[in-house]
């Protein structure tokens, strides 16, 4: 698998990470592909940092060096890291708030995380970047790493991810949705394959100061081509 590499340097290291490909190892498919591995084939040492869902795309840093990975570990979890995600989330919410509700795995739903007056301190901030008829995308500053946080957060607020089948309504969703779309499924398909089929969440961008030299990174990693499709049609067909 071709990676794209966002920043390299002899500490650390950034990768835009596709949909669909794990973090880590899977505890219980260790024959399972996944970033970790990937990397460490091919620079040999890498320490994972933190991680980011199967189907979450985007950018995530590894360590190539013990110091380097006790440095961002600290960063990480002392929470000065700057950390965006651009969702695609469904309906229109405010233009812009704070969602301040403690997160806790579910006691119902083994898997699933859930809003608990018992669970840990969460913090997701959301600002609306544009509306469309059936969704918006939104930047989301989250001040915490929760398990599922902004899936969680927005579908507390009556947001949920456009695709999200856990936390949402929809594990996909076809062009021919879209209102007043006449699609004419092609010869060469038996039926009209779904233009986008996994969680639309994107981690967007990493401000944080480097582990070594003390400067200030701001990553960057542009939006996949399967939300950017998902985009583009709904400016296409919703006018």
């Amino acid at each position: 698998m071709k990676l794209s590499i966002i920043f390299e340097d002899e500490h650390l290291l950034a990768v835009d990470k596709p949909a669909g490909l794990l973090t880590v190892q899977d505890r219980y498919d260790t024959s399972s592909q996944n970033l970790t591995t990937l990397l460490k084939n091919k620079y040999g040492t890498i320490f994972t940092v933190h991680r980011l869902d199967r189907d979450t795309s985007g950018l995530i840093v590894f360590a190539k060096t013990e110091e380097s990975h006790r440095a961002l570990s600290l960063a990480f979890e002392g929470r000065s890291v700057e950390k965006h995600y651009l969702a695609i989330v469904t309906g229109t919410p405010p233009d812009e708030g704070t969602i301040d509700e403690p997160i806790a795995h579910s006691l119902t739903k083994p898997g699933t995380m859930t809003v608990a007056k018992k669970g840990k301190a969460s913090v997701s901030n959301f600002k609306v970047l544009e509306k469309y008829a059936l969704f918006s995308l939104l930047d989301v500053h989250i001040e915490t790493g929760r398990t599922h946080q902004i899936r969680v957060h927005m579908a507390y607020i009556g947001h949920p991810l456009f695709i999200d089948e856990v936390y949402g309504t929809r594990s996909s969703f076809k062009v021919s949705e879209l209102k007043g779309r006449k699609y004419h499924i092609s010869k060469h398909e038996e039926e009209e394959r779904p233009l986008i089929s996994r969680q639309t969440l994107h981690s967007h961008k990493l401000i944080f100061k480097h582990p070594v030299t003390g400067a200030t990174l701001n990553l960057e990693c542009p939006l996949p081509k399967d939300m950017r499709a998902l985009i583009s049609q709904a400016e296409k067909w919703t006018k």
